[in-house]
């Protein structure tokens, strides 16, 4: 279902008269089930805005987060690096480090 298909508001649910018949409804509680609706479809409209809200956030989220991970952080391959061939001057000594 799209939102596009929506019909009412919650403006057009007041605003609607009904017409009267001989044996009609109780207007007093046509009117009080109406403002039920009015209130639900507010509760609706409020939970798709916050909704929107969150997914816009989380698609931004998610866009700075894979901006962040693609980027290559060439000073950290080094720094790695650079630990990686110390240790095993350390653990091999020097000569083995000569030898690579």
């Amino acid at each position: 279902m799209s939102l596009k298909n929506i019909k009412l508001n919650g403006k057009d649910i007041l605003e609607k008269d009904f017409k009267t018949g001989m044996r009609g409804y109780n207007q007093e509680e046509v009117d009080e089930f109406l403002d039920t609706v009015i209130q639900d479809y507010d509760t609706f409209q409020q939970e798709i805005d916050r909704l929107k809200q969150e997914n816009e956030r989380l698609k931004t989220q998610s866009d700075q987060s894979r901006t962040r991970s693609t980027t290559p952080n060439h000073q950290v391959n080094y720094d790695v690096l650079k630990r990686l061939s110390n240790l095993e001057k350390a653990v091999f000594g020097k000569k083995f480090a000569e030898t690579e």
